[in-house]
């Protein structure tokens, strides 16, 4: 038998191939660069792009709701509030959460009166944040809120309320829909006022779900103290609105300034309008005239060009010039006065109103010392006031001048002034020769506690015997000149008169008709305490001498000045004169008097007659618990309410000016708590007193 070949070993060691071995190796490789990617995208993602990322994600589950701050209360000098911060309720959408944004907007629109259209657009976004209304009254938050609209949210903002409207607006200004000062005192000081604003955060998961909310709350504005008076700023704007009525003049302003330290009491603006509804507002309305009109001051610029000339020593008080009967010759142009004057001193040139004289006057001081003068009085630049826009008015340089410019300055042409750079002027003469910069502000919140502002200190701008002088000769103007209707009643009075014709805006000439009258004085003459300004533009009279300053503004001067003097308790220098001396005094300056007003000053001077019967009768025995009415004829309103409030008597009031109608009559016996009825006026001279039956005249 042949051999058995021997069989291979079945549990032999097999040799790996070279082919598995480098699929091995690929395998290997793939997963360690696998891996890098892995480690690497991990390190790029955590680490270069960490910060990145996290904005994302913080954006995507992070809502950011600013939050306006509290914005500072601004008072009058009393501490009476002109403009608050009350809080209210603001809506507002996140449109992702919105599943109906049609269905949505339908509903809203007939609460909001908002149109449908337009609040589609603004729910159909992607925004995480969207504005739906802003600051609503509470009946509407109400009526959304019942709605229960997912997406539809609240949150609380502060809204801007003047509670006197129109009072002071051009002064306090007003704020936009952001709260942001737009005007006035609240964009001057805007920054201050505004505060700090404050966020609200909230976060929301991936369905957009809010599950936690926190905020930084605001820090709120600091508050601001005014110089003006509220009073004070009634009083002027009341008669500076009855006056544009009546003379149908397009504008006006009324200023009232405490000479001693530049304080603006009052700064009166016609027209106006209501800082709560901005919009309704015209622009001309929301413009601060007395602080941004320029405009030729007319004959009230004299007063520089005569304290100039006497304080530079160029002429004297007594000192006599020719004024040629009315005409002067000046650089080829003939100057004509508007009456023919002879031989007049400084005093009566100014009492007067000369423009002739005002010239002779101007031309012996020079132009380099009445140009001095003019920029020491701080014409030709701004002020300095606490308001935005003001503007610094016009006066050129006399390297400019041409040859007759001299000649029209000196009379109040050729040169632009603001309402508050010539009040500015008569204060530095009625407080003895010192130019204060005038202040608005009084007192501004710092860390917690009230600072007044530093100002730049006062100047001197003329001596002050210089400044004595002028004020006796403004006396003059008042007593005797072209400011007659300016005297008041107890105290004495200094001013002066303007008028000024304005420019056509087509011929480029000066216009016939449109005049900028006004009138500039203050009281008591001796310590004056405060000085007024009135302007009126273009108002409307039956002839030009009914259209000027004498005859428009000085009314408003007295009205204004006798209501603020009595206020502010300014002890008197003159004795009060008796209704009828004042009746006989304006009968013999006024134009004649229709029947109707004769026969009421005839009831006047019957009741005066009364009335100083009984206060001659022997004193009656009043019941227990009755009083006697007093007296109030000739009281101002505010005056007149003090009184019947302290003696227990209700007022009742119409009118403005002084009382010239009462009923019961003085010395009538009547319960406490009884009702006296007042009627006001402007003309002292129409008192009456109305009795009824059994009602017995006493003082």
């Amino acid at each position: 038998m042949p051999a058995p070949i021997p069989r291979r070993a079945e549990h032999a060691e097999r040799q790996p191939s070279p082919g598995w071995n480098s699929r091995l190796l690929v395998l290997v490789l793939l997963g360690g660069l696998w891996g890098s990617a892995v480690v690497g995208r991990l390190v790029y993602l955590t680490i270069v792009r960490h910060t990145a990322y996290r904005q994302m994600a913080l954006r995507q589950q992070q809502r950011i709701i600013p939050l306006n701050p509290m914005r500072g209360t601004i008072y009058d000098r009393n501490g009476h509030e002109l403009a608050v911060s009350l809080p209210v309720e603001s809506c507002f959408a996140v449109p992702k959460q919105i599943k109906d944004p049609a269905l949505v907007a339908k509903l809203l629109s007939r609460i909001l009166g908002i149109p449908e259209r337009d609040l589609q657009k603004r729910l159909n976004t992607d925004s995480t944040f969207t504005w739906v209304e802003r600051r609503l009254p509470p009946e509407t938050v109400a009526r959304i809120e019942e709605l229960k609209l997912k997406g539809i949210y609240f949150e609380k903002e502060m809204d801007r309320f003047y509670p006197d409207r129109d009072l002071a607006s051009q002064v306090v200004g007003f704020v936009d829909i952001d709260g942001h000062g737009e005007a006035g005192v609240e964009y001057e000081f805007n920054k201050q006022i505004s505060g700090k604003p404050g966020e609200l955060y909230v976060l929301a998961d991936g369905l957009n779900h809010y599950y936690q909310r926190s905020e930084r709350p605001p820090v709120p504005g600091a508050n601001i103290e005014l110089t003006i008076d509220q009073n004070i700023q009634y009083i002027a704007e009341k008669q500076l609105a009855m006056e544009i009525r009546k003379t149908h003049a397009v504008a006006g302003s009324v200023l009232v300034m405490n000479p001693s330290n530049g304080a603006i009491l009052a700064m009166a603006n016609w027209p106006t309008f209501n800082p709560n509804l901005p919009g309704d507002g015209t622009p001309a309305a929301r413009q601060n005239r007395a602080i941004s009109d320029v405009y030729e001051p007319g004959s009230t610029f004299k007063t520089v060009t005569i304290s100039a000339a006497i304080d530079s020593g160029a002429v004297t008080s007594n000192e006599i010039f020719n004024c040629q009967m009315g005409h002067i010759v000046l650089a080829g142009h003939v100057i004509h006065d508007w009456h023919p004057f002879g031989l007049l001193t400084v005093g009566q040139v100014l009492m007067n109103s000369s423009d002739v004289g005002a010239i002779k006057i101007a031309l012996k001081e020079g132009d380099a010392t009445f140009y001095r003068y003019m920029r020491a009085y701080g014409f030709g630049s701004k002020t300095g006031i606490q308001l935005p826009w003001e503007s610094p008015g016009l006066l050129r340089p006399p390297s400019k001048w041409s040859g007759i410019a001299i000649g029209a300055m000196a009379m109040g042409q050729a040169v632009g002034v603001t309402t508050i750079q010539l009040i500015r002027e008569i204060s530095a003469i009625a407080n003895g020769g010192m130019l204060y910069t005038p202040r608005i502000v009084r007192e501004i919140e710092v860390n917690g506690k009230m600072v007044r502002p530093v100002l730049p200190p006062p100047r001197r701008v003329i001596s002050a015997t210089t400044a004595a002088t002028m004020r006796h000769l403004m006396e003059g103007v008042v007593l005797k000149g072209t400011g007659k209707y300016a005297q008041l009643d107890g105290y004495t009075t200094a001013g002066k008169t303007g008028t000024s014709q304005k420019i056509n805006p087509v011929t480029h000439r000066y216009s016939h008709r449109n005049y900028m009258s006004s009138f500039v004085g203050f009281a008591p003459v001796s310590n004056p305490a405060v000085v007024t300004l009135v302007v009126l533009d273009s108002p409307r009279g039956k002839t030009w001498y009914q259209s000027e300053g004498g005859w428009t503004a000085a009314p408003v001067f007295r009205q204004v000045m006798q209501q603020v003097l009595n206020y502010l308790g300014v002890p008197r220098d003159l004795p009060v004169q008796p209704m009828v001396e004042q009746s006989a005094r304006l009968r013999s300056r006024r134009p004649s008097l229709s029947r109707r007003t004769a026969a009421l000053e005839k009831a006047s001077l019957h009741a005066t007659q009364l009335a100083a019967a009984a206060a001659s009768a022997k004193p009656r025995i009043v019941p227990r618990g009755m009083l006697v009415v007093p007296s109030l004829l000739g009281e101002t309103e505010r005056a007149a309410a003090a009184r019947c409030l302290r003696l227990g008597l209700r007022p009742r009031l119409e009118g403005d000016g002084l009382a010239v109608l009462q009923r019961p009559a003085p010395g009538t016996v009547v319960s406490r708590g009884a009702r006296v009825s007042l009627r006001f006026a402007l003309r002292p001279a129409l008192v009456q007193v109305k009795s009824g039956s059994g009602d017995a005249p006493g003082n």
